[in-house]
């Protein structure tokens, strides 16, 4: 007879061919309780489809114990087969004691589904059969912040709170920061997160916290929670950007260049460290530097568009018609939508006499920037330059309906006709 220990032997060794063999040996002759244990240890590893296979031999033994279809149908929603899941659910009657979690595990796979309406009925009568169980309360305020409800989930872990309850591995401060934050509540999740860090210091809760001041403009505040953080954690990459995001709104740049400069050290493949690296090294004046670090950031994602749309532009400033050629020929050749650079494209072939490809790309930006003034005029002079009039005068046309106080364009109307 196969034991307990063989097969675990046989799991650790990687043996699934053993593994099956001894676990249909063991099926036969094992102990019910070990066989549970068994299915547990296996479900906890990963080894679902084996745990599902001892479930099945053990419900076949005690087909009335419901406990064991909704274990069951735990692992086949893990294992994606959830019709199968949903039909075993539906087996455990009403009047059984296991009947609430039952609904509750339906409501998961409901809410796993996007059937968020009907999670929310199962966990309401699961309610309506136990209104004394906290547990269900946390499930339907996690399933009503999974709904974007976050004012009703923060009103039951607020009455929770109020009421004294607790729940194991959860924090209720933590909680409601969290609900409060998802709905862009943050001076309501300040207090929270201050309460949490109160009672245990974690690295996810003090970035929380860094967050919510950052977003009520508490700059200072933010800053000191993210120091305390990369002290504690040193390699939180996410804790560099705000903190260089937060000294650069408190207008304290070289700080905030030497915080995106650390994230950079800690984390060289962040194309967002690069992006914002090379922002506030131009607002210092040190232009070369900030490019080197936009190239840097297309030069991890070839179509990061933010990057490349600062460098372009930058390079447009300055009149770089070739940097802008050579940098946006190359993404525009990707076949993504890159209408944004290209009136600069048309500008810059403009500047190099490209003229027929100047006119392409003006062409090209017109849908997008056919509201935009600035673009419509610099489009209508080059046309008027190309000898291109009547084409010239629709746009002037349009310029008129946009401005209709502007002379010039009144004035310019009669020189063209």
């Amino acid at each position: 007879m196969a034991t307990m220990e063989e097969i675990q032997k046989a799991v650790e060794m990687g043996d699934m061919d053993k593994v099956n063999d001894l676990l249909d040996s063991y099926l036969l002759s094992g102990d019910p309780d070990e066989q549970f244990g068994l299915s547990e240890w296996l479900g906890e590893i990963g080894f679902v489809e084996e745990a599902i296979k001892v479930l099945e031999h053990l419900e076949f033994l005690f087909p009335e114990e419901s406990q064991l279809k909704i274990d069951r149908a735990n692992l086949l929603i893990e294992a994606d087969r959830e019709d199968e899941a949903l039909n075993l659910l539906m087996e455990v009657p009403k009047d059984d004691e296991y009947y609430p979690q039952a609904l509750v595990t339906l409501a998961d796979l409901f809410q796993l589904q996007g059937l968020l309406e009907a999670a929310e009925n199962r966990l309401n009568e699961a309610i309506g059969l136990l209104p004394d169980e906290p547990l269900l309360m946390q499930a339907k305020a996690e399933l009503l912040l999974d709904s974007g409800r976050y004012l009703e989930s923060a009103k039951i872990y607020q009455d929770l709170k109020r009421d004294g309850v607790e729940i194991e591995g959860v924090n209720l401060s933590e909680r409601l920061a969290e609900v409060y934050s998802a709905g862009a509540a943050y001076e309501e999740a300040l207090p929270y997160y201050e309460e949490a860090l109160e009672d245990q210091i974690k690295p996810d809760v003090l970035f929380g916290a860094a967050v919510a001041a950052f977003q009520t403009r508490q700059y200072d505040r933010a800053v000191k929670r993210l120091d305390e953080l990369t002290v504690l954690d040193p390699d939180y990459f996410s804790a560099y950007l705000l903190k260089a995001q937060s000294l650069n709104m408190a207008e304290d740049y070289k700080a905030a260049y030497e915080a995106i400069k650390e994230g950079i050290r800690r984390d060289e493949f962040d194309k967002e460290l690069y992006l914002f690296a090379g922002k506030l090294a131009m607002k210092l004046g040190d232009t070369e530097e900030g490019v080197e670090n936009l190239r840097q950031a297309v030069a991890l994602d070839p179509e990061y568009m933010e990057a490349i749309y600062t460098l372009v532009s930058y390079f447009h400033t300055e009149e770089r018609a070739d940097d802008v050629l050579e940098l946006a020929e190359a993404v525009v050749a990707s076949g993504d939508d890159w209408a944004g650079l290209y009136p600069m494209i048309a500008e810059a072939y403009e500047r190099t006499e490209q003229y027929e490809k100047a006119a392409s790309y003006f062409e090209l930006a017109y849908p997008a920037f056919r509201d935009d003034t600035d673009f419509l005029a610099k489009y209508m002079r080059f046309l008027i330059e190309e000898g291109k009039r009547e084409r010239a005068l629709e746009l002037l046309k349009e310029l008129q309906v946009l401005e209709p106080e502007n002379q010039e364009w009144h004035d310019l109307q009669h020189t063209l006709e």
